[in-house]
């Protein structure tokens, strides 16, 4: 494939961008719902954060426009404000914050993202949005479709909601069109299908499905037709004036207000570590193996947030929902993305009420396979085959993601996967061998290339617990390093605490190496003696 070649990747970018846009479109509205913001400053997010972020990305997957992460933030921040209007001016500030991190190149913190705590992100991603997305999918619409916290404002939860829904909410004609568009794109992926119509992807065709059969259903005056309430809903203006008016400006008179400041710094520092997230992430789920610049990402998304937020639009973030359906779309490069953006601006200024007939739960069924995707068995089944090291951090990322939000849940991964190298340290530290000869036990401790602090507890506890009238030798030829606080561990262990329990010490590979011998208070190996 020829990656930057827009022209030849075409036919795969252009469907791509439709199903990006059709999924992305009620995300954005529902976002800005979630946020208590303007529904159509969440349409100018995504069109900002498709055209102007995409252009300037360095990803070819990446997707950016409103994320959910922010919600809470955002919904906050209004509060504290006062106004949207000096809320814009914060996200402003936040795109300049975030355009100096940039230069800075403070995108370099991507690289210390273990890859467990990832995947652990992109599966617990996945299985929340399956689990958000099946009440859609039965025709249950309670909830906004951009909110993905498991604990729901009303109290209720993910679970509860999908128990709600099977005993009392299911609506037939949601539940048979979400069923037909599941069929269509699982279709779509036989390989006698994939090689003819490979370039048309299946969700597109799932959803242009949906419609007809709903316009069916109403014509035919069927109690199974779905209603206005189960279908997309973006705001329809009069008139070109009316179209405008949506926009806002910030209020520039609120630039001494120190709370603007301070609101622009959370939003930076959340957006742009939940970018660099998706953007680590989006790289792994990238067919073509392919790499972004993240510190080149922070300058892209600084430029957007400065322009969303002159414009009346939300914060705007890499959001991993939209670049993992990007790539499921078969997108070639970046074009795809900014094709999203223009659709938006297209169809919201000349034909909102042809969107307003798409059903919700035809765009569920998409985003619950996209989910699946991101949270196969096989991912779980990978991981367990990688050790328990690269297992436990994944799996309690997996928990925490959906049970918190992206950043909480990812903050714990890092402390659960920081926890196992310092196991993983401990253990390694040294080879641990006993053998029978016939003078005694011989208890062969070999010291690893570099021993650092961390691995003090695990020595010391092994030297304390050998057993009495015995010979150890303890062996660092080949170490390179070994730090001062172990280096006493062992010295106090072979000059005191051995003759104690009668244990007879041998040390090699010390003398030359850390000026170890301060007294002759054991034995040492003849090749240090040479």
């Amino acid at each position: 494939m020829q990656k930057n070649n827009y022209w030849a990747n075409l036919k795969y970018d252009l469907p791509a961008g439709l199903v990006v846009f059709l999924i992305a479109l009620p995300l954005c509205l529902g976002i800005a719902l979630a946020s208590g913001a303007p529904l159509f400053s969440g349409m100018i997010a995504g069109i900002i954060g498709g055209v102007v972020v995409g252009l300037l990305s360095s990803s070819h997957t990446s997707v950016s426009g409103p994320a959910a992460g922010l919600t809470a933030v955002v919904l906050v921040s209004i509060q504290q404000l006062g106004s949207f209007e000096t809320f814009l001016l914060a996200v402003v500030f936040a795109g300049a914050f975030q355009l100096i991190l940039g230069f800075v190149k403070a995108g370099m913190i991507a690289n210390y993202f273990p890859s467990n705590v990832i995947k652990g992100m992109l599966t617990g991603i996945g299985i929340i949005i399956i689990l958000k997305q099946i009440p859609h999918a039965l025709g249950y619409d309670k909830d906004a479709e951009g909110d993905f916290a498991f604990f729901e404002q009303s109290g209720s939860n993910s679970l509860l909601s999908i128990w709600d829904t099977l005993t009392q909410f299911i609506h037939p004609g949601a539940t048979v069109v979400a069923l037909i568009s599941v069929a269509i794109m699982l279709v779509w992926e036989k390989p006698a299908v994939k090689s003819k119509l490979g370039f048309l992807p299946g969700a597109l065709v799932a959803v242009l499905v949906s419609v007809l059969v709903n316009q069916l259903l109403i014509s035919l005056g069927e109690p199974w037709a779905i209603q206005q309430e189960h279908l997309v809903n973006i705001p329809v203006a009069s008139d070109f004036a009316a179209f405008i008016g949506q926009f806002s400006m910030p209020d520039f008179s609120q630039l001494t207000n120190q709370k603007v400041y301070s609101v622009a710094l959370t939003i930076c520092i959340v957006g742009s570590i939940e970018t660099l997230l998706c953007l680590e992430a989006v790289d792994k789920i990238d067919p073509y193996l392919r790499t972004s610049n993240p510190n080149r990402e922070l300058q892209a998304q600084g430029v957007g947030n400065m322009l969303s937020g002159l414009l009346g639009g939300l914060p705007i973030t890499s959001v991993i929902v939209r670049s993992s359906a990007n790539v499921n779309a078969n997108a070639r490069t970046k074009a795809s993305t900014v094709f999203h953006g223009l659709f938006l601006l297209i169809c919201a200024a000349l034909i909102p009420g042809i969107l307003n007939m798409i059903p919700l739960a035809a765009l569920a069924a998409v985003l619950i396979l996209t989910g699946y995707k991101l949270a196969k068995i096989s991912i779980f089944k990978s991981m367990w085959a990688n050790g328990k090291y690269q297992w436990w951090p994944f799996i309690v990322t997996v928990v925490a993601v959906v049970f918190t939000d992206l950043l909480t849940g990812v903050g714990i991964g890092l402390v659960a996967s920081a926890f196992a190298i310092l196991r993983g340290n401990m253990r390694n530290a040294y080879y641990f061998h006993k053998e029978e000869y016939h003078e005694g036990d011989l208890i062969q401790v070999k010291l690893a290339q570099e021993v650092s602090f961390l691995n003090k507890a695990a020595i010391k506890m092994t030297l304390e617990h050998l057993p009495e009238n015995s010979r150890v030798l303890i062996d660092a030829s080949e170490t390179a390093y070994i730090d001062f606080d172990v280096l006493e561990d062992i010295r106090e262990f072979a000059r005191d605490k051995a003759a104690k329990k009668n244990i007879e010490v041998v040390l090699k590979g010390f003398r030359d190496r850390y000026n170890f011998w301060e007294a002759d208070f054991v034995h040492s190996d003849p090749d240090d003696k040479k």
